[in-house]
């Protein structure tokens, strides 16, 4: 069993997925630390790129989730709070002119259900895999 399948009292792994994209740094860091940029491949939002800024994702049916801005590190790491129970980090790293990207969604709790009413561990396979496609997203997004 691997660090990412150990569960530590009820916790759940983090999402991580990780992409190389074709396009330098700062046109990813736009993407991802600016209010259009994360609408063009997330969600709607009011987003401010300020610590402690408080902002929100507009969810469609699930109406609006209440953000916070936590950690803000031009161009590496931008990290909010998203609803009651999770955390979103954008880690990003120059590579050779391209970009690696990294997306960890954390806050994940074997015992926890959503705002929604949805355990965790029924959620986080669901999001786990609306992140792969929400990555590529991005991808097309910034080197489109």
């Amino acid at each position: 069993m691997n660090k990412d399948q150990q569960t530590n009292g009820g916790s759940l792994p983090d999402i991580r997925r990780t992409i190389v994209v074709n396009a330098p740094i700062g046109k990813v860091w736009e993407a991802v630390a600016t209010s259009e940029g994360i609408a063009a491949w997330f969600m709607p939002n009011n987003f401010e790129p300020k610590e402690g800024f408080e902002f929100v994702l507009n969810a469609g049916p699930f109406g609006n989730s209440p953000c916070k801005v936590t950690e803000i590190r031009p161009p590496h790491r931008l990290s909010f709070t998203w609803g009651k129970d999770w955390t979103l980090s954008f880690e990003l790293a120059e590579a050779g002119g391209q970009t690696e990207f990294t997306l960890i969604h954390s806050g994940w709790s074997a015992d926890q259900v959503t705002e929604f009413g949805e355990a965790h561990s029924i959620v986080r396979p669901r999001m786990d895999q609306g992140w792969g496609g929400l990555v590529q997203k991005l991808a097309s997004y910034v080197e489109g």
